[in-house]
C-alpha cells in the first residue's frame, strides 16, 4: 500500500514540475524575421534560385529553354518582369515552381527587393 502512495506522489510531483517547463519559441524554431536589408546576389538569391529553380532552369536542364543559372542568364527575366510574374503567380505566367509550392513570403521579398535595388551582381 505505501508504495502505491509513493507512485501516487512520484507521478503527481513530475507533472507538477513538467507543468513548470517553458520552450522558448524562437530557440525550437528560429527566427521568423524576413531581413531584406542588403540583399546579395550571391548569398541571397542564389541558394534560393539553387533549391527551388535550378532543377529545372540550370545550364544543364534548361527545360523549357530557360536558364536562370548565371547572373547574366536571371536578369533577362528580370528585366521582362516574367520572373516576379512567375514566382507571385500572377496572370499570364506560368506559375514556378512549377508542380511545387509556391516559394515563401520572405524568398519572394528577398528577391523583389533584389529587383528593386537594380538586381546587381554582388
Amino acid at each position: 500500500m505505501q508504495s502505491l502512495q509513493i507512485i501516487k506522489c512520484f507521478i503527481l510531483l513530475t507533472s507538477i514540475l513538467a507543468g513548470c517547463y517553458y520552450d522558448v519559441e524562437e530557440e525550437l524554431y528560429g527566427t521568423t524575421e524576413c531581413t531584406t536589408t542588403d540583399i546579395s546576389y550571391v548569398q541571397d538569391i542564389v541558394p534560393i534560385l539553387r533549391v527551388d529553380c535550378y532543377e529545372c532552369h540550370s545550364v544543364e536542364a534548361n527545360f523549357g529553354n530557360i536558364t536562370i543559372e548565371g547572373h547574366s542568364q536571371i536578369t533577362e527575366y528580370v528585366n521582362d518582369g516574367s520572373l516576379l510574374g512567375s514566382i507571385n503567380y500572377e496572370a499570364g505566367y506560368s506559375p514556378m515552381p512549377q508542380g511545387g509550392s509556391q516559394l515563401l513570403d520572405c524568398e519572394i521579398a528577398k528577391i523583389e527587393k533584389w529587383i528593386i535595388d537594380g538586381a546587381p551582381n554582388n
